[in-house]
């Protein structure tokens, strides 16, 4: 075969390897004739002594230009070398992961127990059941980039590596070169490298503590500003992105989520060409390409099958379309529903079929891009709708932008910077929002989905919170106390698509819709009207105003007297249109409300401190609106109260000014 001038038959195989051709024998090696060419024959066998899978070895050397030495008997597929033999890892307390099986046979022959990976690139999740019972995995990283690439797989690999070590043997590439180097010191070398071995768990911290550092260091200044969604929105538009801020905001906000347990997820909707997905990719830039795995379609069981890692990142799929049939968006809905995807599934294997249990861990958010006005029942529940412009101004704005020769250049390394250190130990992802109970009690029951939307609200919170810890406070455990800030700038973006979600308020644009059918019919004096006409009257074009129409007919606020597919569209007004509903109070109102149950818990005392000061805009002096900054850190006092002294706060009667006192009182005036 041109790999080298020697046949590979088992006797030179041992020859070049330095090891007993007898022993390898007794591992069951044998000579065999593949396609007219001499090889070794290598039986893999399951835990149970079973051969299961046969890899023949054509080559004794590499060649220069490719690895074509091995060969799998047809129909079989790759699995770890030496299964039978873990019963005696067990025993010894550990195991040896090595590349192939030449370094298998030189490790056996000197009674040091090992696994051997066919290829760098192949170790699976799953295989990590094999080393349960075993305390100690140590793994041979070979100094090229298949090494690099075989520490990256078992890094990843969560049920392994809280007892995994890294050994590199120095000079030797592997460990059938260092037996080769000096065979009767082999096994002092072997020590001597083990036990420089650090284990995975430290060299991660390390790793990221440094990583920590660099990503604070780029990122310091952004991640102090007082309003990062403001800063973002500013920046997306110098980028070339016209108007959208909204959604944007949310899009960003959402994508940030992923660092809690509970991603918020996201259904962008729009017209064809209204620029739904360049938006999402727009705002996706800001993020490093490890926060999210996109896709313009996936097959039925990608999500249980694919090997990309889906926890804390979110799935970003443009067209809904693309998730194809009914069994995807089942695991879709898993996926968002319950944090993971457990999927049984029964496999060929040489011992027959047998039942296979693929688990992939989430949390995993979902940002999908649909033309459709809704998306599958189940699926539409657990997505926060965003709905991009038509309106003839975005259109404006949007070819302006186009027109321009050359968008103004953004730095993306600060937020970059920004999200991986949000993601390190050094930052902190816990929150706590004080004023949580009383907002629910404020929240009217009116619907079940609000179960779902209530909580997505709150981790919008918690998200906005994480994003701004730096200007944040934490409580006794550490965590990050919430402020009515995060509240009011979380409700200020989903306000109406929480009350449109059940139904508690009609979106502006169907009320639109709604009154021109109603003036036309005025002018027409009765007669139904066409949809060429009220997308006239909206100034829309006809796509933009199908959209709004079909909307109010689905609601029933509209009637459509043609029952015929192709014909013009006969548009009367249906049901009379209901006062809206607000379900997420004003900022002053859920201020007010934790304000008297704080006073309650505190024996009613005005002038202990409140946990949820209103934002500073919405302070008031003497009844006149005036910007007051934000506090500073709790300052505590020498006198009573629960806490030994209280502090002062922004109210709504009021402003009120900190004055420390060196012999640690506080002086204030209201």
């Amino acid at each position: 075969n041109g790999a080298t001038t020697r046949p590979c038959t088992l006797e030179s195989y041992a020859e070049v390897k330095k090891l007993p051709a007898g022993f390898l024998r007794r591992l069951g090696l044998s000579d065999f004739v593949y396609s007219g060419i001499p090889a070794v024959r290598i039986p893999y066998r399951d835990p149970e002594g079973v051969e299961v899978a046969v890899r023949f070895r054509l080559a004794l050397e590499k060649r220069e230009e490719g690895d074509d030495r091995f060969r799998w008997r047809r129909g079989d597929k790759a699995l770890p070398y030496g299964l039978w033999r873990l019963g005696r890892a067990r025993e010894a307390g550990y195991i040896v992961l090595v590349e192939g099986e030449s370094d298998c046979h030189t490790l056996w022959h000197h009674s040091i127990e090992a696994l051997g990976i066919p290829g760098a690139c192949n170790w699976k999740e799953e295989w990590s059941e094999y080393l349960d019972g075993i305390e100690k995995v140590y793994a041979v990283v070979e100094p090229d980039g298949g090494g690099e690439a075989f520490r990256e797989k078992l890094s990843a690999c969560a049920g392994i590596r809280d007892r995994l070590r890294f050994a590199e043997l120095g000079d030797a590439k592997d460990t059938s070169a260092l037996h080769l180097a000096d065979p009767g010191r082999f096994k002092e070398n072997l020590r001597a490298a083990f036990g420089q071995a650090k284990p995975w768990i430290d060299e991660a911290r390390a790793e990221a503590e440094s990583h920590a550092r660099d990503a604070w260091e780029a990122c310091e200044e952004l991640a102090r500003e007082k309003s990062i969604l403001d800063r973002f929105a500013r920046t997306l538009r110098r980028s070339g992105v016209a108007g959208e801020s909204r959604v944007a905001k949310l899009l960003y906000l959402a994508v940030t989520s992923r660092l809690l347990t509970r991603p918020v997820s996201v259904a962008v909707k729009g017209p064809s060409s209204g620029g739904k997905s360049y938006l999402t990719e727009s705002v996706l830039r800001f993020f490093p390409e490890d926060a999210y795995h996109a896709l313009t379609a996936m097959s039925e069981r990608t999500l249980a099958y694919s090997e990309e890692p889906i926890k804390h990142r979110f799935l970003v799929v443009y067209e809904a379309a693309g998730m194809s049939g009914e069994f995807a968006t089942y695991l879709v809905r898993s996926l968002l529903s319950e944090g993971r995807v457990r999927y049984e599934t029964v496999e060929k294997t040489p011992s027959g079929l047998k039942a296979r249990l693929i688990e992939r861990e989430g949390p995993t958010g979902l940002i999908v891009t649909t033309t459709a006005v809704g998306l599958h029942p189940e699926n539409e529940t657990r997505l926060l709708s965003l709905t991009v412009a038509d309106t003839q101004e975005q259109t404006r704005d949007v070819l302006a932008a186009i027109a321009r020769e050359k968008a103004a250049g953004v730095d993306l390394e600060p937020w970059h910077a920004l999200q991986e250190w949000l993601g390190s130990p050094a930052a902190e992802r816990r929150v706590t929002i004080p004023y949580a109970e009383a907002l629910a009690g404020l929240v009217p029951p009116v619907a079940v989905r609000l179960r779902r939307d209530f909580g997505a609200v709150l981790n919008l919170i918690r998200t906005h919170a994480v994003l701004h810890q730096t200007n944040r406070e934490r409580d006794g455990e550490d965590r990050i106390v919430a402020t009515l800030e995060d509240y009011e700038a979380v409700r200020d973006l989903v306000e109406d698509l929480v009350s449109d979600g059940i139904d508690a308020t009609v979106p502006a644009t169907v009320r639109e819709a709604v009154a021109a059918v109603g003036r036309l019919r005025e002018d027409a004096e009765g007669d139904p009207v066409s949809l060429a006409v009220v997308a006239r009257e909206l100034d829309l074009d006809k796509s933009a105003a199908s959209r709004r129409v079909r909307r109010a007919v689905d609601a029933g606020y509209l009637k459509n007297l043609e029952d015929k597919r192709g014909k013009p569209a006969r548009l009367v007004l249906g049901d009379p249109l209901p006062e809206d509903l607000r379900i997420l109070p004003a900022t002053e109102a859920l201020h007010r409300c934790t304000a008297e149950a704080t006073q309650q818990r505190n024996g009613g005392d005005d002038f202990r401190r409140t946990d949820t000061p209103l934002p500073p805009n919405r302070c008031t002096v003497a009844g006149e609106n005036r910007r007051i900054e934000p506090p500073g850190p709790r300052i505590a006092g020498t006198g009573g109260g629960e806490e030994g002294g209280r502090d002062v706060h922004p109210s709504e009667n009021g402003a009120t000014v900190q004055h420390p006192i060196e012999d640690g009182r506080v002086e204030f005036t209201i």
